[in-house]
């Protein structure tokens, strides 16, 4: 009869922590419209670099020494191109620039980047207004990361990219600081 009883409370238990801490479907992953052909405008032009998460730490360690990221995703010059320029404010307050050529892959939703075969972006829906999600695959390493057209986005989005990402099996989680004005993003 104790059994009974207790596996009754424990169950119940298990049927009230699930429905407060529920995650969300794997389907409310929605892939944006990257068709292959061309790269829809309301992705391109300027983006913060808001936090990072990944199964362990050492995915994320690229961006420890990092206080905020700047982009600015553009139509490249060669069809099916996107040229991504960004410029990194380090914790101890250096800018470096960066570029990356992304390559559309006709009849999928990925990104390659030039010059690492290895690596694949795929582009997420937010629920946080002004906000993109990616996630990063390459040898070893697998990473989801928060962008916002703000570089102080609600903590509200914060959090909702930290359960969904935990849901996803993501253990390490880093917010970037934002405390240093971002760096001029370079024109060329």
């Amino acid at each position: 009869m104790f059994h009974q009883i207790w596996a009754a409370l424990l169950y119940l238990y298990g049927v009230i922590l699930n429905s407060i801490y529920q995650c969300p479907e794997h389907s409310q992953l929605t892939t944006l419209g990257v068709d292959g052909k061309e790269f829809p405008e309301v992705h391109l032009g300027q983006w913060y670099f808001i936090a990072g998460a990944a199964p362990t730490k050492e995915e994320l360690a690229t961006f420890d020494p990092v206080d905020n990221i700047v982009f600015n995703m553009a139509v490249g010059s060669a069809p099916m191109q996107l040229n991504l320029r960004a410029t990194i404010r380090t914790k101890d307050g250096l800018c470096v620039p960066r570029k990356w050529i992304y390559h559309l892959t006709e009849g999928s939703t990925d990104l390659r980047t030039e010059g690492r075969p290895d690596m694949k972006t795929e582009l997420f829906s937010s629920s946080c207004p002004g906000g993109i999600m990616l996630n990063e695959t390459g040898q070893g390493y697998q990473r989801f990361l928060l962008y916002n057209r703000s570089p102080h986005p609600p903590a509200k989005c914060v959090e909702e990219f930290k359960s969904l990402t935990s849901c996803l099996d993501s253990k390490a989680f880093l917010l970037t600081p934002r405390n240093q004005e971002a760096c001029e993003l370079s024109s060329n």
